[in-house]
């Protein structure tokens, strides 16, 4: 419910309400205004702009950034991901069938195959591809004309990018979590694509639980539109929202029944820690990866789990957010962790 990964099911919804042009993208102002001054450069030109790099966490517009790109000078746009390209011959196909001007996009760009990798870095400088006809003493290498390209790729992870990788995108850009007042905005624009009423309480209830992501903004709001219509009379208010998403266990923080679970087992089994986290996927019923992956992320940035040396610890205001009364110890847990990096004179 909260995940901020794109389901199949809602592919189709998503597309309906992604913004076309730069004008229509709300916030990220600072992302918007570079790129806006880097497209109109080119466009003047004449040229294919740099090649650009948009990191950060899943659902917040990498991907309609791509398609706006493309949209804004005019082009082509091809879609792929990093996963899907395990040879260099899958990659070179693509680039030998892109247009002059054509935008690439490669989303996961950081788990593309090596050998497809260091292919795409003559095709990004020189557009250019060779390619290896035969095998062993007998092998040659064809060397094939790309047509001058731009690409953006788009990360999640953007450690993982290698150093040439990175050096070769003339402009990197990392996308922030948006602001509750962000989110009401977009809400209402997705409220009127989706011919939804909602008040403005309700967009801002919705905000408020929507973790800083447009994408599970727009999945709540789709879920209070139904409770709405099927018990209420379709209008989708502050009291409509609080109760579809308590139906749907997202509570005020936008916390769902795994996350407090987490959070739960950590302040009452553990006594708020630390511990390790594959004792507390244990105490959960779920796999390590998951916790460390789905929850955690959001739980650390909300103020309400630490992750140290020592373990995973639970915080003053995660005792606070399940009603609890954290003892000394545990509320001091949070200010006791950094000491185990100072020396003692």
């Amino acid at each position: 419910m909260i995940s901020p990964e794109v389901t199949d099911e809602e592919a189709d919804l998503e597309r309906s309400v992604r913004p076309k042009r730069l004008d229509e993208f709300i916030a990220q102002h600072r992302v918007r205004e570079q790129l806006q001054v880097l497209l109109q450069g080119a466009i003047r030109r004449g040229s294919p702009p740099d090649h650009i790099l948009l990191s950060g966490p899943p659902g917040l517009g990498k991907t309609t950034l791509a398609m706006i790109v493309a949209a804004e000078l005019g082009t082509g746009l091809r879609m792929t991901s990093g996963p899907a390209i395990e040879r260099s011959g899958d990659l070179a196909a693509i680039l030998t069938g892109l247009g002059p001007g054509d935008v690439l996009f490669i989303d996961e760009i950081h788990r593309i195959a090596k050998p497809a990798e260091e292919l795409l870095y003559s095709a990004m400088e020189d557009f250019r591809v060779d390619v290896i006809v035969g095998k062993g003493p007998g092998a040659t290498a064809i060397p094939l004309d790309v047509e001058p390209f731009t690409l953006v790729g788009a990360t999640t992870r953007a450690g993982l990018l290698t150093g040439p990788m990175r050096d070769r995108f003339g402009f990197v850009a990392h996308l922030d979590f948006y602001e509750p007042e962000a989110l009401r905005h977009i809400l209402h624009r997705s409220a009127r694509i989706l011919d939804v009423e909602v008040t403005d309480d309700g967009a801002i209830e919705i905000a408020g639980r929507s973790r800083g992501t447009p994408r599970i903004a727009n999945r709540l709001l789709r879920r209070v539109r139904d409770y709405a219509e099927v018990r209420g009379d379709g209008l989708v208010t502050v009291d409509a929202a609080r109760a579809a998403l308590k139906v749907y266990d997202v509570d005020e923080l936008g916390l769902d029944r795994l996350d407090r679970a987490v959070l739960r087992a950590l302040v009452t089994s553990f006594g708020g820690g630390p511990v390790g986290l594959s004792t507390l996927a244990v105490a959960v019923g779920e796999q390590p990866d998951t916790v460390e992956e789905v929850c955690e992320p959001f739980l650390v940035r909300a103020g309400l789990l630490a992750r140290t040396p020592r373990g995973r610890m639970a915080t003053a205001a995660a005792w606070k957010h399940l009603g609890l009364t954290p003892p000394e110890r545990a509320g001091q847990a949070q200010y006791d962790a950094p000491d185990i990096f100072t020396l003692d004179p």
